[in-house]
């Protein structure tokens, strides 16, 4: 049943392969925990069963969030099995997740990002050229490392960037004028390789970027440039949020930039804004001193 419900996500919902694979692993846990062995075993799943088994990730340390993100995947496949007659009643409706502990994104200061401070850092050979885009990229646009990787080159001009993200869902990106200009100067560097692939960001080889090279490089780009702990290409599309909020974005556009389903989930960089406005106040307002 589970190989039906997989199926069902990739063809009717159009999921991610990432996604359907964590849904696998998710349910495939919790089958493994509750000893399930055929089709008619899920009749006898129990919303007591269900939480002994969140209270069970809660205790191997698994944290709110991922703990919440599990019973999801397992609401879903419930809702499946009900909608093909293999249970009568849902017994996820009566199980609530624990609740996600609040935590506020992480993003580089403006000031260490500056060209100055960043351009030093990259070659002036294809990989450095590519390296140096590819954070600007991030930092520009806002774009998921999957979009980014999923890029072809009829998707970018140097007016927009058409991004397939979540769900297939197609959205448009306008470019800025130095975005452009170094757009340019990599696709000069492009056209000498033997490309493999028709991918806008290639290896040197001529072949298409993976998630974990670009990740890789960010992490060290970043590792030189801020002062940041944690390092990747998501805390580039936090830091492109927030300091579009900081510099008067409003939140409407910020989610259509985004890709986000709803505005509860671009609320989020508000608590980063206001502390820059808090921060603000306290050195201008004289009773804020």
């Amino acid at each position: 049943m589970l190989e039906k419900f997989l199926s069902y996500l990739r063809v009717e919902r159009r999921y991610s392969d990432h996604t359907i694979l964590a849904y696998q692993n998710d349910i495939a846990a919790f089958i493994s925990f509750s000893e399930i062995e055929d089709t008619g075993d899920f009749v006898e799943v129990t919303p007591s069963l269900i939480r002994s088994w969140m209270v069970h990730l809660i205790q191997s340390g698994q944290v709110n969030k991922t703990v919440n993100r599990k019973l999801s995947a397992l609401r879903s496949f419930f809702h499946f099995l009900r909608k093909e007659s293999v249970v009568v009643h849902n017994p996820m409706q009566k199980v609530r997740g624990p609740k996600n502990e609040r935590r506020l994104p992480i993003f580089a200061k403006e000031s260490e990002l500056q060209p100055e401070r960043i351009d030093p850092l990259f070659t002036d050979d294809f990989d450095g050229v590519r390296d140096r885009l590819i954070l600007e990229m991030f930092y520009q646009t806002g774009i998921r490392l999957s979009e980014l990787v999923g890029l072809k080159l009829e998707n970018v001009t140097t007016k927009q960037i058409k991004v397939l993200g979540k769900r297939n869902k197609e959205r448009i990106i306008p470019v800025s004028a130095t975005l452009a200009d170094q757009m340019e100067v990599y696709l000069k560097l492009r056209a000498a390789l033997v490309a493999k692939s028709s991918a806008f960001f290639l290896l040197k080889n001529g072949n298409k970027l993976y998630d974990k090279f670009v990740y890789r490089r960010i992490n060290h780009y970043l590792g030189m440039a801020t002062s940041l702990d944690k390092r990747s290409p998501h805390v580039l599309r936090h830091t492109f949020a927030t300091h579009m909020l900081n510099n008067g974005a409003g939140l409407e556009t910020l989610k259509d930039i985004l890709g986000h389903a709803n505005l509860s989930a671009t609320q989020v960089y508000t608590h980063n804004s206001f502390a820059q406005l808090t921060k603000v106040y306290s050195h201008a307002h004289p009773r804020g001193r």
